[in-house]
């Protein structure tokens, strides 16, 4: 019998879609919220399935499924094209949409018309953007103020990595700490629904926890948060290397792919595949007749 994890469709049939409610009566009661990243219909589906709260269609499309070593070259058309597919796959979780760099920085009017389009064109019930700086803090108001659930991002930010130093944990200073937790605060005072705290030392999150009203969702910044997200490709191995240290790897699907297609061209070029089992049959009649016309 196989020792590898399999999907299990929720015990509910009948669960009701996730709504922002919802979310805040899981933090009121202490469930943990589940979220994860989905780029496609199948990784969407494999969410459903699950029965996860939250999906996010992050820009770490941009490493994860289009080939680029960082997140910023991913576009506003790439996002939505990913999006619309993801929205395909869901019923029940809430569908997140990242707002790639560029498209929202420019002034609060842009901010707008990029989360418009995600919500009309791909179907998005909420986005989210990174940072908790002023422009961040002024767009996540005008996008709520425009009727659309915004989900901030402090700690570490991919999008402007290189100007938090690289990718490493933010927040390891009494200092830097107490910057995170005025951009949270700030985030939560312009609307947004939710926050994630990305890279931030677990200590810094359970100080951070009391002040903040609306729910957090942790990647690598510990226990203490109301839910935690991981992205699909870490959870599943469908990535080179190990990762961050807070991934927990749950299977290894890179290997079984990498063997699959090994197996397959091996098969091909030793004519083992096709077999007789994989062919489409014909009457011998009517190859008879065949080779008649043919030959007129």
């Amino acid at each position: 019998m196989s020792s590898q994890p399999t999907v299990q469709a929720p015990s509910d049939p009948g669960r009701l879609p996730t709504t922002l409610p919802l979310l805040m009566g899981k933090k009121r009661l202490g469930e943990p919220i589940v979220m994860v990243t989905a780029y496609d219909f199948p990784s969407a589906r494999a969410a459903e399935a699950a029965g996860v709260d939250l999906v996010l269609v992050g820009d770490s499309a941009a490493t994860t499924v289009l080939g680029y070593d960082a997140t910023t070259p991913v576009v506003l058309e790439d996002m939505l094209v990913l999006t619309r597919a993801v929205r395909r796959g869901l019923r029940t979780p809430l569908l997140i949409g990242d707002l790639p760099f560029g498209s929202y920085e420019v002034s609060d009017e842009q901010a707008i018309t990029t989360a418009m389009r995600m919500v009309k064109e791909a179907g998005c019930e909420a986005v989210k953007l990174e940072g908790g700086g002023q422009a961040s803090v002024s767009r996540a108001r005008a996008i709520v103020g425009a009727g659309i659930p915004v989900m901030g991002h402090v700690g570490l930010t991919p999008q402007t990595a290189t100007a938090l130093g690289g990718w490493k944990a933010q927040g390891r200073t009494a200092a830097a700490a107490a910057r995170i937790a005025a951009e949270a605060l700030a985030l939560q005072d312009a609307g947004c629904f939710a926050l994630v705290f990305e890279a931030i030392p677990s200590a810094v999150s359970e100080e951070l926890m009391p002040l903040l009203e609306i729910p957090v969702i942790g990647i690598g910044a510990g226990p203490a948060t109301d839910g935690q997200v991981l992205v699909f490709h870490d959870l599943l191995g469908i990535r080179d290397g190990l990762g961050p240290r807070f991934v927990k790897r749950y299977a290894n699907l890179q290997q079984e792919m990498n063997a699959g297609v090994t197996a397959y061209a091996e098969d091909v070029r030793m004519r083992r595949y096709p077999g007789p089992e994989h062919t489409y049959k014909i009457d011998p009649a009517e190859v008879a007749e065949l080779r008649s016309l043919l030959q007129r």
